[in-house]
């Protein structure tokens, strides 16, 4: 039975947190909604707990090969219709009035593509009791990038004073829960997938963030819908990361520019480009040893990423000053467009 929502959870060695994340699934006030979930050959108790939930699931999928997020997205977003797709992480849990308040923005801005909540960091026990901790902190208010083209989460790590109250347009949402319009993606998808495919994980929100700013699609941002995120893919914790994770990084910061990146963007930001790229090279040889394959599978890509840009170029219908006014150093907003009380949504 097709719903309105299609909530989609990729897992991989996620029993810490399922449960939970899906308990918080259940008790959301919105109640169209279908949960399907994808399991990459989990070795822990993943797959007993999916079992046990089974009941409340629409739809799983097992595979014994680890296929990527992207791939793993790809098959369950295709699986199902949808007005909308929530891409959800197992390592988040949501307020109960989360799938209401998105929804709520979505249906009054048609020009919104995504949107984000405010995702606070867990810092306590992964629990529904447990998840606030004595400080709020900021894991996610949507996506920024720099003119170096790195991207951050905006206020990540920040303690959560008030600063990112106010409904407000941002270049995407983070992946951990990004809330898209089925439209949107038909719109932005190459033949089968809407994620790319080559990026496996990792930036690939990024990517499809980007793809979306190119076609004319709005990110909206709307603070009253809070999620808890364990997350631990931070900056700083690069050198305690699994290899591949770093790996598929490196791979994924020079394919984002290939595929979305216009010449003269490239020119006017050349300078900063490139000394973090020469940095990033540098530790790699030096010091990161197992992001070095990154190198030749970003080098096997390059046909696929050229043909996504043509395809993109094909397709655009924002300029690239308009995309350039979203890169800075310091996080970028724009005011929504609907100024009304309409979108001072229930807490």
């Amino acid at each position: 039975m097709s719903a309105r929502l299609l909530v989609s959870i990729v897992t991989h060695n996620s029993d810490r947190y399922l449960e939970t994340c899906l308990e918080s699934v259940k008790l959301q006030t919105f109640r169209d909604f279908n949960i399907a979930v994808w399991d990459n050959a989990s070795t822990d108790e993943t797959r007993a707990i999916i079992a046990r939930c089974r009941d409340s699931l629409s739809s799983t999928f097992i595979s014994d090969e680890n296929v990527g997020f992207s791939a793993a997205h790809n098959r369950l977003i295709e699986s199902t219709a949808s007005d909308y797709v929530l891409v959800l992480n197992p390592d988040v849990f949501l307020d109960s009035h989360f799938f209401e308040n998105l929804i709520g923005g979505m249906d009054r801005d048609p020009g919104a593509g995504s949107a984000t909540g405010k995702l606070l960091r867990q810092t306590k026990d992964f629990s529904l009791t447990g998840r606030i901790s004595d400080q709020k902190i900021l894991d996610s208010t949507g996506i920024y990038i720099t003119p170096s083209q790195r991207h951050f989460d905006r206020g990540s790590n920040e303690i959560d004073v008030g600063l990112y109250e106010k409904p407000e347009y941002v270049f995407g949402a983070s992946g951990a829960a990004a809330f898209y319009r089925r439209a949107m993606l038909e719109d932005v998808r190459r033949e089968k997938e809407y994620f790319d495919e080559s990026f496996f994980a990792y930036r690939e929100d990024v990517d499809l963030a980007w793809r979306a700013q190119w076609m004319g699609w709005r990110c909206l941002y709307l603070p009253k819908a809070i999620g808890y995120h364990a997350r631990r893919v931070l900056p700083a914790n690069r050198s305690r990361l699994p290899g591949a994770i770093n790996m598929h990084s490196v791979k994924n910061r020079f394919l984002l520019r290939v595929k979305n990146m216009d010449s003269g963007t490239y020119l006017r930001f050349f300078v900063p480009i490139t000394l973090r790229d020469a940095a990033a090279l540098f530790y790699i040889l030096i010091r990161e040893w197992s992001s070095i394959p990154g190198i030749p599978k970003t080098i096997g890509a390059l046909p696929r990423a050229w043909a996504w840009r043509k395809f993109l170029e094909s397709r655009r219908r924002s300029s690239p000053r308009e995309i350039r006014s979203w890169f800075s150093y310091t996080p970028v907003s724009k005011p929504i467009e609907i100024r009304d009380s309409r979108f001072e949504i229930r807490d």
